[in-house]
């Protein structure tokens, strides 16, 4: 990891400076960042949550693949020390079951981060759950040198 600390405040202030405001919205916090792995949690927040139908209740698989995706640029920052400006170039996402009027928790691991490209597995549970309920890989090219 970079000399340079970037923690749960710093992820906290990116959010709020540099993603479009209804990302922030999603609550999505940062618990600890290492050099391969990020912890993230996600309240419970009925928002997010699909309103009827036979789904009603269970978190939206729009809201899992944005979590996935901003989860992913705090795990690089927190991993590098410091955010480097970068997009997403491949995301895809396996819902395994739903995550149904529960907070969730999101791992990263972070399989490469290289020059110019980065690679990232998302983990999504519900909060307390030893079972999956989403899987992402992610792929991100950095922008600067």
């Amino acid at each position: 990891m970079s000399e340079m600390q970037f923690g749960p405040d710093e992820a906290q202030a990116l959010v709020a400076e540099t993603f479009a405001p209804w990302v922030a919205e999603l609550g999505l916090r940062l618990v600890e960042a290492g050099p391969d792995r990020a912890l993230l949690h996600l309240p419970a927040d009925g928002r997010l949550l699909l309103k009827g139908g036979p789904g009603a209740g269970v978190l939206c698989g729009q809201a899992i693949a944005a979590v996935a995706d901003t989860a992913c640029v705090l795990a690089l920052a927190g991993a590098n020390g410091r955010f480097r400006n970068c997009t997403t170039v491949d995301m895809s996402v396996r819902f395994i079951r739903p995550v149904v009027k529960s907070a969730a928790e999101i791992t990263v691991d972070i399989e490469s981060n290289g020059r110019k490209l980065a690679v990232c597995r998302v983990t999504v549970r519900a909060e307390g759950s030893e079972k999956t309920a989403a899987l992402a890989t992610a792929t991100f090219m950095y922008l600067e040198e």
